[in-house]
């Protein structure tokens, strides 16, 4: 089974090379890396091309932000299975790979997903934990969610229902798993381990009005998927994050 990886970054000089480096440095034999750039100013560019032929496919040029970069990713991917690793993020032991393409075959599923730290700038310090436990079915109702960063699919999903959409700013990402999991029931492995390093700063928990603007968002993922979600479902999304915190 091969892999397609998609790390997107724009002016990514400080992290980038931590997460390429994660990638190489997995044990898997089967790995298509793909990079693709909004177009940095700063040395972004020259670090990835600084790897040469150890990564299938540079893009660099202008786009209509992170998810439309992602989108192009997943274009370019020619894997049976596909991953998409932050910029900021780097995979957590060298077998992460490993482990997802044996759950797949072994489970026959169509995807998989694991676990998830969020940790300090210098990768020394949890800040948060993210244990997203076996899915059940309806738990999206429940403020559930995987980690999008664990969150691998077989390609033929993305071309039967789609990418990432741009209308729905930074819930795209849970709008495409409510999608493929809730709406179309895509059968998942789950991985018990943490899989990823995640860098902690993401924009919809900067502040409360992000927040408030995020929880719209996540409002409308369920709109345009023609689902009702229970009354509390979105409160319950925040909530769950909070205890992220208590069990780090």
């Amino acid at each position: 089974m091969k892999v397609s990886i998609i790390t997107v970054v724009y002016n990514g000089e400080k992290t980038i090379r931590d997460s390429i480096e994660s990638v190489l440095r997995q044990d898997y034999p089967s790995i298509e890396y793909i990079l693709i750039d909004g177009g940095s100013s700063d040395k972004t560019v020259e670090i990835i091309h600084s790897y040469g032929s150890k990564i299938a496919r540079v893009v660099s040029e202008r786009d209509k932000g992170i998810y439309d970069a992602m989108n192009k990713g997943i274009s370019y991917a020619t894997g049976d299975l596909i991953g998409i690793l932050n910029a900021d993020d780097l995979y957590a032991y060298d077998s992460a790979i490993s482990d997802v393409v044996a759950a797949v075959s072994h489970d026959n599923t169509d995807g998989a997903y694991g676990d998830l730290v969020y940790v300090d700038p210098t990768l020394t310090q949890i800040k948060r934990r993210w244990i997203s436990g076996m899915y059940r079915k309806n738990l999206f109702n429940w403020g559930w969610m995987p980690p999008h960063p664990t969150f691998f699919l077989r390609k033929e999903w993305y071309q039967k229902y789609g990418n990432f959409r741009l209308d729905m700013g930074s819930a795209a990402d849970y709008e495409l798993m409510l999608r493929m999991i809730h709406k179309q029931k895509a059968n998942l492995s789950y991985i018990p381990r943490v899989m990823i390093k995640m860098r902690i700063g993401g924009v919809s928990n900067q502040n409360i009005l992000n927040r408030i603007k995020a929880n719209k968002s996540d409002r409308k993922a369920w709109v345009v998927n023609d689902l009702k979600p229970y009354f509390f479902t979105l409160w319950l999304k925040p909530i769950r994050k909070v205890m992220q915190y208590v069990y780090k």
